[in-house]
Formats: C-alpha cells, structure tokens, sequence
C-alpha cells in the first residue's frame, strides 16, 4: 500500500471513532461527537491533536480484536480567545468512552503538558468509568489521573464539563477540578448507577434524581454551570475563560474595550435596600449597578441560594463577588453557603482575582440539623478561605453584618484591605430585638407594660449600636458611603490595590477545616 494512502486511511478511521451509525446515536440522543465539541471549544482551526493512533494494547475478553485508534479519547491543544489550552474529549462511542491504560496515557501526556506550560486543562467528558476488561490496569489508569489533578490545582484552572454518563472513576477526576459543568437530561454522575442502589440499599431511584444536572446544581453543590444542551454548555466553558488567568503566576485577562456602564444605575443603587431592614430585596440587583454591563457569570446559580458568588468585570476587570442574598433564609450563613463560599474565595485567590464582598448577614444558622451535621468547622471554612487569601479584598456592607458572621464576610480584622457601610448597615453583635431583650431583661420584667419597655430598649439599642458609625470610630469600616458612590470606591480601591503584595507564613500547607 502506498505510504500516504495508508496514513490518509489511519487519520480517517481515527475521526470516526466507534464508527458513523454509533455518532449518529449520539446524534440522536442530542449528543455532539467527541471531536465535534472540541472544534466547538477551541478557536477555529486551532485544534492540534497528539496521540491520534494510539490504541490499545489489551488481549483478554476478545480485546485484540477490537482495537480504533484513539482508544476513546481525543487529545490536544489549541486556542480559546487567543490563549493557549490543552484539551481531551472522551468518545462515547469507543468502548462506551471507558478508560484503558492506554486511553489514561493520553490523558495524562495533555495533563503534564498543560502543567509544564501553564496553561488550563478542559477535560469533556463522556465515560461509564473504567475498562472493566482490563481490570486494575485501568484502575491505576485513573490513579495517575488524580494524582495529576491535585499536583495541578491552585496551578492551573482545571475545567470539567460532563457531557454524558460518567460513573466512577470517572466522577472524583472531574471533582477535583476546579469547576463542573453539566448539561440537563444527557449528563449524570454518580459513584454508581441506579441499579447498584437499588441492589445495595433497596432504593428506587432514577438517573436523573440519583446524579442527573439539577440534582447536582441544587442539592449536591457538585455542579458549578447547567446548560440545556451540549453548544450552550461549551458557549459557556469559553465564558468562563474569558475571566480567568492562564496559570497562579499571571493577572486575569482584562477587557480594554465595552467596559459599559449605565449611568442611571447610580440612581436605581439608591432606592433597593428597603427603610424596613426586615424586608428582602435581590443582591444581584445591587451588584449589577456596580459592575460593567452585562458582565456578571454566577457560579452555581442554583446551590444554597443564601450566598451568591461569581465572576464580573469592574473598569474592564476580571473580579470575584461574594455577596449574602437577603430574599433567601435572609442571607443567614450555613453550612451549603459557607462551603460554596469558601471554594470560590479559594479559587479566586489561587488565580490572582480579586474579591468583591457585599456583606449583609444576620448571622449563622441555628438549629439541630445545622449543628449535628458541623455548622461550625463549615462555617469556619469561609473564615479560613477569606483570612488566608493575598489578593485585593473590598467589602461593602449594605446592611446587616451581626455577630460572627461579620467577622467572616471578609472583616478589616481577617485581612480585607478596604471596607465600605452604607448608611443603612447595622453593624452589631446581634439584632436590636434580640439585644434588648438579653440587655435589659431584667428592667423589661419589672416594669409595668413589658411590651412597651421593650420596644422603647430595642430603639435605645438600635440608635447606639445598629448602625456603621461607631465600626467607623473605631477604624474597622474605612468609610461611610452613599450606595451612589459605591462603583468608584471600588474601581479606586482596586486601582490602589493592583500591586499589592501579601505573604503567608513558611509552612507545607494549613490544615484547613475540611
């Protein structure tokens, strides 16, 4: 055969993977290939491919006799706006997208590469776990994948976007990326299906309840992002991009052109906190009329609803927002909110993002099932992620900031840089209501119309403590401010704060409160 005719043959039968009626099964599940969805991550015609023809090397159960080249993996680098990543997209259609030795060699070859040039790794996947056929092989396969992924991270933005059924193995890489992606009805995972459940524990279950895409945006916290279909979620893997450094070492990538601001958003901040501090309102409402249009991507939108966190932009700026949301559980902290928190502070301060913090909170949340199940060692996973992060750190405080919990909202005493209060913050160890009650307990008894009295003291309280001015006396709020004022304060912040520099003290690493 002629030389080139055989390659030309090889690189063909490398494209179709498992064969076309298999991708048209994809197809008709509403899956794209494998190769499709890498064309559509990466710039146009960037895409280079390492390790086209690699196969196989397996004999027992009839292996010998099914070998494609690939082996269910297609692996490379290319461009995303310009940069550099290294890429690998699992192929339903090979062996059900199971991992070999071989399939994990590949992987791992992008892997080190991405990590010797400090670039992200986005991994597609679409597997049902390890090559059972090959046994602990396999297993050792994906060993090298974890192993990998930790030496990785707080070095490289790791992304995981699940694009099938992944079981396994093939669930604790993506877990310790750095951020998840799923798409509704085509994606699950789990660490085994329904039917090893019901066997193992009696349970009726289905795949979506068990590990489908909402079940893990809402009650896990596995899944950061939720798409409708498999272009929506690759759309929005190159968002993310857009507002992330290549590696620990570099700035975020700033926007220098349609930093857009509207104007009259400085006259809608004035009016959404309510006169009435018991009454909710949106965050996300004031967030927006501080940063540049249209910029915000929350993360995890549909987990513990208390806390909302996510990238934006300020002045062209790539920053992290943190925010208590009022119209949930009042924007109590417990033990979802302040483990979504803290892996978010935690990420933003690896890659150099600064923090935006907008801080209004009644507290932690009580109870039996928040305390038996560790409200204290989660919360203080907040505490610990904002007190150990180096990067520039503004707060502001529209409201509420009782108890401890002002203290772990990014306090000037944990390290924040600069801290603003609107007029309407309430800065106190615990509400008017509450404190009068404690304080003058014994008065409110004693006197002839309790009820009275204890309104009367609950004022008394209020206008001495609830309150930023006496937080502003004592240096631990740097300046009161009008909500109008808030977006400059910020640019200017951070604008001072861009060659900040902060070390931790020598040590191997903390023993955070896992």
């Amino acid at each position: 055969m002629d030389k080139n005719k055989e390659l030309e043959k090889k690189r063909e039968e490398s494209k179709l993977g498992g064969g076309l009626s298999r991708i048209e099964k994809q197809h008709s599940q509403g899956k794209l290939s494998a190769r499709e969805r890498i064309f559509l991550l990466l710039d146009e015609g960037s895409f280079q491919e390492i390790g086209a023809l690699v196969s196989h090397r397996s004999t027992d159960f009839g292996l010998d006799k099914k070998k494609f080249p690939g082996d269910g993996v297609v692996t490379g680098y290319g461009y995303v706006h310009g940069r550099l990543v290294y890429v690998f997209s699992q192929d339903f259609t090979v062996f059900g997208g199971s991992l070999s030795e071989s399939h994990a060699s590949k992987i791992c070859q992008v892997m080190d590469l991405a990590l010797k040039n400090g670039a992200p790794l986005i991994g597609l996947n679409d597997s049902g776990g390890a090559r059972i056929q090959e046994g602990v092989v396999s297993l050792a396969g994906y060993a090298d994948i974890f192993y990998r992924n930790t030496r990785a991270s707080g070095v490289i933005p790791q992304i995981s976007v699940i694009m099938g059924p992944c079981a396994g193995g093939a669930v604790y890489s993506p877990a310790l990326t750095d951020f998840v992606f799923m798409v509704e009805d085509t994606s699950f995972m789990f660490v085994t299906g329904p039917n090893v459940v019901k066997t193992v524990t009696h349970e009726e279950v289905s795949s979506e309840d068990l590990g489908g895409a909402m079940t893990h945006a809402e009650k896990s916290g596995v899944n950061h992002f939720t798409s409708p279909n498999d272009l929506e979620c690759i759309r929005s893997v190159r968002d993310l991009v857009s507002y992330i450094p290549q590696n620990y070492s570099e700035l975020p990538p700033q926007r220098e052109n349609g930093n857009v601001f509207e104007e009259n958003k400085l006259e809608r901040i004035k009016g959404i906190v309510p006169d009435n501090s018991n009454l909710p309102y949106d965050i996300r409402e004031v967030i927006d009329c501080v940063i540049d249009d249209d910029s915000f991507k929350e993360v995890q939108s549909d987990f513990a609803k208390n806390i909302v966190v996510g990238f934006c932009r300020i002045d062209g700026k790539s920053i992290g927002v943190i925010a208590n949301q009022p119209t949930v559980l009042a924007g109590v902290l417990d033990i979802d909110s302040s483990r979504k928190g803290a892996r978010f502070v935690r990420f933003c301060d690896s890659f150099n993002i600064p923090l935006l913090v907008f801080e209004d909170v009644p507290g932690f949340l009580p109870g039996t099932d928040q305390e038996w199940k560790g409200i204290i060692s989660h919360g203080a996973k907040l505490l610990y992620a904002f007190s150990e992060a180096t990067v520039p750190r503004v707060t502001i405080i529209t409201r509420k900031a009782y108890g401890g919990a002002f203290d772990v909202m990014n306090s000037k005493n944990i390290g924040a840089d600069m801290n603003f209060a609107w007029p309407t913050a309430e800065i106190a160890v615990m509400g008017a209501k509450g404190a009068a009650e404690i304080i003058f307990k014994r008065e409110i008894a004693e006197s002839e119309n309790p009820e009275e009295k204890w309104k009367e003291k609950e004022a008394e309280y209020a206008s001495k403590f609830s309150n930023p001015y006496r937080a502003a006396e004592r240096g631990f709020i740097d300046e009161v401010i009008y909500p109008e004022e808030t977006r400059s304060k910020v640019i200017a912040s951070f604008k001072m704060l861009e060659n900040k520099v902060d070390h931790l003290p020598q040590k191997k690493h903390g023993n955070i409160p896992m």
